[in-house]
């Protein structure tokens, strides 16, 4: 079984247990499990379970207004004595990593720990300047029950880029794409540094997962789960071979150049894929022309006239 799909089992199965305990409570009270780990992804196997793996779910109180601290610390301390055990997970008394990822929370402080910004509320500074897995973690997973429905206000809010702000991100993303693997790759291989070719190559394949999720209107998650959601995207997904190999082949000869055709592909059908979007006005051969493209449908003069690596 899932984390996520434990977490609302175990919900169904113990949630009952605080409403009846606290019911003046469970009208402020979401449920759900979203935030750090490879649970609230879907991601997670038997490996996953070495770790912060726990039955459990979040409760999310608003502000004191409206559940007093000392309700929610009764209330936390209630959580703590439901079964540590369940369907083969064991709840531990101390996270490695320090500090539990379940049970009862603050609205303000899980969104303020996770995007810096207690409401939700950013502006296109902070819009481009947190980590793109931070705002995942915000929005990811899955609320189970939101009867006060601030938890959902807010998910709502950041459940992606506007639209100007995903246009700088994709033109930013672009314009490596062209630099370290339309010219940089095979300049490199020419100068016999082929090492180098391979530090391209990841530059370009780590840009190239950027433009994909982003023309999927989906944020990446950290590093070591993008080609694991790529392959789950309803855009682009047919790409994950393709960029697997650039970065796990080697670099003799008659690789590189193969190397080299399908990064011309791949950026042939970015161009492709931008003028469908309405993200671009043509198609463009190579993908820097294509990032100036993009960058020039941004409406707000301060980020369109930011640098394109902003």
């Amino acid at each position: 079984m899932k984390g996520i799909e434990g977490a609302k089992k175990y919900f169904e199965v113990y949630g009952n247990i605080l409403k009846e305990q606290f019911p003046d409570v469970v009208k402020y009270t979401a449920f759900g499990l979203c935030g750090q780990g490879s649970e609230c992804l879907g991601f997670d196997d038997e490996i996953s379970r070495d770790h912060d793996f726990e039955p459990g779910f979040c409760l999310f109180l608003p502000d004191e207004s409206k559940v007093d601290r000392r309700t929610a610390f009764l209330l936390e301390r209630a959580y703590a004595k439901l079964p540590k055990e369940f369907d083969g997970a064991k709840r531990s008394l101390v996270s490695p990593v320090g500090g539990s990822r379940r049970g009862v929370m603050r609205t303000a402080d899980f969104f303020e720990k996770t995007v810096g910004k207690r409401d939700g509320v950013l502006s296109k500074y902070e819009w481009l300047n947190i980590p793109e897995s931070c705002l995942l973690e915000a929005v990811n997973g899955e609320i189970f029950e939101d009867n006060f429905g601030e938890v959902t206000k807010i998910r709502q809010r950041l459940a992606f880029y506007p639209d100007d702000i995903a246009r700088k991100k994709l033109a930013s993303a672009l314009i490596i794409c062209g630099q370290a693997g339309q010219y940089n790759f095979s300049r490199c291989i020419s100068h016999g540094e082929r090492a180098a070719a391979q530090l391209a190559a990841f530059e370009f394949v780590n840009a190239a997962l950027s433009v994909i999720f982003l023309l999927n209107g989906k944020y990446r998650p950290f590093y070591k789960w993008s080609f694991r959601a790529l392959s789950g995207l309803p855009r682009l997904s047919m790409l994950s071979d393709s960029l697997e190999f650039l970065i796990t082949g080697e670099n003799d000869d008659g690789t590189a150049k193969l190397k080299a055709e399908i990064i011309e592909d791949i950026c042939g059908i970015f161009s492709r894929e931008l003028v469908l979007s309405g993200f671009a006005e043509k198609e463009h051969k190579n993908a820097e022309d294509a990032a100036y493209d993009v960058n020039s449908g941004i409406f707000d003069a301060d980020i369109r006239n930011m640098s394109i690596f902003a």
